[in-house]
């Protein structure tokens, strides 16, 4: 895979750094999360392809097993606030000191930097602070945030698994490592960099919900059907609505014109009166194959089975049956093959990772007596 032979450390932590680890894990990358003795399993179960170790880092002895391991390591990832690392002797400025080609990856919030680098928050806060949270949401309600993948998972964990690709690239060329500041707060607005980009286009003239891509018009939103279900609609060039207008059993030169926003709450209200008539498999059956950008809102149990996805593999199944999205992009010559077994146990690996970075025996004998580290072994079901 594109990323084998890659050795990556990740300090155990929420959604946006496990996230993270296991696109690297997915596309090939060794991924050993560090874990506090004692923790329950990983809480935000994306530990995919990834093995554990479980050591005790508020003892010294502790800190030193973790330094023994990014002194090979190829990527250190940590999701701690800001002075966290360093208070371990764990910082960037330490490890690669004895490691110049380590890449250290910090995945926070706010950055590294600035008045707010050490204070709590989550996506809604990053999403708020980044300035998107403000375009989101219906006309005449509270701004709205969708779930938390856009700065958790799209301007966190996402932005920060590209920062490290540049970097390994880059370390190609110089063979030295950087540090990686991915604030979550600036990888939502870049994520999101073209509503700055057509700010002055007239895209987004109107009040939030009342534009042609936040829900104010009746060419691009949803719709609910006879049967509970709900269809969505995305017909934007006119050749397209065109065709939604004649799945919808209505006349163009009977209608306003498309771009007449004076007209679009009635227009809307007239398209939901109209699906409202049909179930969504029959406006499947009206729309399917066409250009006219109208398709059924599938839930996440219905996903995998649409059979333009089955014919793609674009889900998988582990070995205890739960389905998940397959890693994407999908590479012609190095494809990820992710792994489909279950997420390590807090410390599963103890003994192996160590063993691998030349620990002895009586190394590790003296650590699990003096309660440094803890290994887990999985008990059979008999």
């Amino acid at each position: 895979m594109a990323l084998r032979g890659v050795y990556v450390v990740e300090l155990a932590g929420l959604a946006p750094g496990p996230f993270c680890g296991m696109v690297l894990a997915d596309f090939g990358a060794q991924v050993v999360r560090v874990d506090r003795p004692g923790a329950p399993s990983d809480v935000a179960h994306l530990s995919r392809g990834k093995r554990s170790l479980a050591v005790d880092l508020k003892q010294p002895r502790g800190v030193a097993v973790v330094r023994r391991l990014c002194a090979r390591a190829d990527v250190v990832l940590e999701p701690f606030r800001h002075g966290v690392m360093e208070k371990l002797q764990l910082g960037p400025e330490i490890l690669r000191k004895e490691n110049p080609k380590l890449i250290y990856a910090r995945l926070t919030g706010f950055g590294q930097s600035g008045r707010l680098s050490k204070v709590a928050g989550h996506d809604i806060n990053f999403l708020a602070l980044s300035g998107v949270l403000s375009k989101l949401g219906r006309s005449g309600e509270n701004p709205y945030a969708p779930l938390n993948l856009l700065a958790d998972f799209g301007g966190g964990g996402l932005m920060c698994a590209l920062g490290i690709v540049m970097a390994l690239f880059e370390r190609t060329r110089s063979g030295k490592g950087q540090v990686i500041d991915a604030s979550m707060v600036e990888g939502a607005a870049y994520l999101s960099s073209f509503l700055w980009k057509t700010s002055k286009t007239g895209l987004w003239q109107q009040p939030r919900g009342e534009n042609i891509l936040d829900g104010g018009a009746p060419f691009y939103g949803t719709y609910r059907t006879a049967d509970g279900g709900f269809m969505a609609v995305g017909a934007i060039e006119p050749q397209f609505y065109e065709l939604l207008i004649k799945g919808l059993g209505l006349k163009s030169d009977e209608l306003p014109n498309q771009m007449s926003m004076t007209d679009w709450p009635e227009m809307k209200r007239k398209f939901a009166d109209i699906f409202a008539k049909k179930t969504k498999a029959e406006w499947c059956q009206i729309f399917d194959g066409t250009d006219a950008c109208v398709t059924p809102v599938l839930t996440c149990e219905e996903a995998p089975h649409l059979d333009h996805n089955q014919e793609r593999g674009s889900f998988i199944a582990d070995v205890e049956q739960g389905v998940s999205p397959r890693p994407a992009p999908v590479l012609s010559h190095t494809p990820a093959t992710p792994s489909l077994g279950r997420g390590p146990l807090v410390g599963e690996h103890t003994e192996e990772i160590l063993t691998e970075f030349g620990f002895s025996q009586e190394e590790m004998d003296q650590l699990y007596s003096d309660k440094i580290i803890q290994s887990s072994k999985p008990r059979a079901n008999l």
